[in-house]
């Protein structure tokens, strides 16, 4: 474990930042683990790289999380062609009347749909992005919604496969520092409070929504209100269902085009998170979420859901042909973000084969005191997860190392505040890095270039990661996470409120200029 352990995810980030080209950045920086691994022969890194690349893909997780993806292709596309999204706007656009009121669409959209990031993902995008559209809204400001809502519910709840998976790391680590009387699920709920910016962020998005937007954002809103281009020149939609299918089959399909599908794809999931965890052996929902097998049970919905909509479009009067080459076009739509996450699986693979969390921990876990441990947590897994784009592989990792410190240092009171501070960390490393999946699923659910999306998201992110870092590092202080979430909300409140302003009275003065 040294240094040489950060240098791929490092490589990954900067060159996908400053070329813009995800596909070549990411293999690059694959290539660049190989190396390390092989010690330096370039000839031996190259059979690494395709080997890490062959081990992701025949990961049976992995494996069935490629088929859901390609699945949800399909119904998005299905969708599409049998009028189902249009159908959707033609039924919300009376209503929907304002820039603001569509973007509270898909923010109220995204915390109803707390129980899976992935299927949030799927479901406010397709229920979004074509009103957005003729909105003028950039698919930088819709990929935005969709992100900073998804994770952030789904980490907090009411019951989610994440927060089953939670519980599951916190009961491992009760067990290896032999805690009793204390049940994993209630210090869990302990924790909510403490996850200042799962639950800040929630909350920065109709605070930005209802104000004005600042930094890279706002120019991608003035763009697309000036020029209607929703993505910047030169960028490339991770996903274009209407580019890949062309023309609907029926242009004023019916709302239930869509709705079906959808509803399906919820029901079946939610039902397959319960069964496939042993909820009809009798096991409680959150047992049961915490058992469940997630890729097993959003393929089953995936499934149903692209069938629903095969039925629709045949009833409908499609040909078996259309249908075929239907099927395929949302296929086509998905492969580049298949290829992102196949790579972005790699570099996981890489950073565990470097040792590079390891790396991060072990030069950061000397500085713990009790006062600094949660803000230190905090630090340390925003960084492993920015490094390794798995807000999951964070929390794996950093469960069982830091809930013994925090019982260590503060006994059972300090181990909920580390368990939040575990899951801020996780989440925001989720969103502001290029690798993570979510953000690539945001990108492609919002038709948005993947990179215009991190650039934008950034900044936005940052607020309340800075706010959050903050709050723990005074919490030894005030003690009580009411007191500092309310103080936090209200700093973040008139901190966004001033770089809305600042930026709209510099555009005003620029353009002034220009007059």
């Amino acid at each position: 474990m040294d240094f040489l352990s950060v240098i791929p995810p490092i490589v990954a980030v900067a060159l996908a930042i400053t070329t813009k080209r995800v596909l070549l950045s990411l293999f690059i920086s694959i290539w660049v683990g190989g190396l390390i691994a092989a010690g330096g022969n370039p000839f031996a890194a190259v059979g690494v790289t395709f080997t890490w690349m062959k081990d992701v893909m025949v990961d049976p997780w992995n494996a069935r999380f490629l088929v859901m993806t390609a699945l949800l292709g399909c119904g998005a596309a299905l969708m599409f062609k049998t009028g189902g999204s249009q159908g959707l706007i033609n039924v919300l656009e009376k209503k929907l009347t304002t820039k603001k009121r569509v973007q509270f669409l898909s923010y109220f959209l995204g915390l109803i749909i707390f129980f899976n990031d992935y299927v949030n993902s799927v479901i406010v995008g397709n229920a979004s992005k074509d009103i957005s559209a003729k909105h003028k809204i950039s698919r930088e400001k819709l990929s935005y919604v969709l992100d900073s809502t998804a994770a952030p519910i789904a980490t907090i709840g009411p019951v989610s496969d994440w927060i089953g998976f939670q519980v599951s790391l916190i009961a491992g680590a009760f067990a290896s520092i032999s805690i009793v009387g204390m049940e994993p699920y209630f210090a869990f709920l302990q924790s909510i409070p403490w996850n200042f910016y799962a639950i800040l962020c929630l909350l920065a998005v109709p605070m930005i929504i209802a104000g004005k937007d600042f930094g890279p954002m706002a120019k991608a809103e003035e763009r697309a209100q000036k020029t209607g281009k929703l993505i910047p020149d030169g960028a490339t939609p991770l996903s274009s269902v209407d580019q890949d299918l062309g023309e609907p089959h029926q242009k004023d399909g019916s709302v239930w085009n869509f709705v079906l599908p959808l509803v399906t794809l919820i029901a079946v999931s939610v039902w397959g998170l319960w069964y496939s965890g042993g909820g009809a052996e009798g096991k409680s929902i959150m047992d049961a979420l915490a058992d469940t097998d997630v890729s097993v049970a959003l393929t089953w919905g995936a499934f149903a859901m692209t069938l629903i909509g095969l039925i629709l479009a045949l009833v409908q009067g499609m040909g078996f042909k259309e249908c075929e080459d239907t099927l395929l076009g949302g296929i086509r739509t998905m492969l580049p973000a298949l290829i992102i996450i196949i790579l972005a699986w790699s570099i996981g693979t890489v950073t565990s084969a470097l040792g590079t969390a390891e790396f991060i921990v072990s030069a950061t876990e000397g500085w713990m005191t009790a006062a600094l441990l949660p803000f230190l947590i905090f630090i340390i897994s925003m960084f492993i997860s920015f490094a390794t784009g798995t807000s999951w592989g964070t929390m794996s990792i950093l469960t069982p190392i830091a809930l013994p410190l925090a019982f260590t240092f503060g006994g059972e009171e300090l181990i909920s505040i580390a368990v939040g501070a575990i899951f801020a960390g996780s989440i925001f490393g989720d969103h502001v890095s290029p690798i993570s999946d979510t953000t690539v699923m945001a990108s492609i659910f919002a038709e948005s270039d993947h990179i215009a999306h991190v650039n934008t998201q950034a900044p936005y992110a940052l607020v309340p990661a800075s706010i959050a870092g903050v709050l723990y590092l005074v919490y030894s202080v005030v003690g009580s996470s009411v007191v500092l979430l309310i103080a936090g909300i209200v700093v973040q409140f008139f901190l966004l409120r001033y770089l809305g302003n600042r930026h709209a009275k510099k555009y005003m003065n620029t353009e002034n200029r220009i007059a």
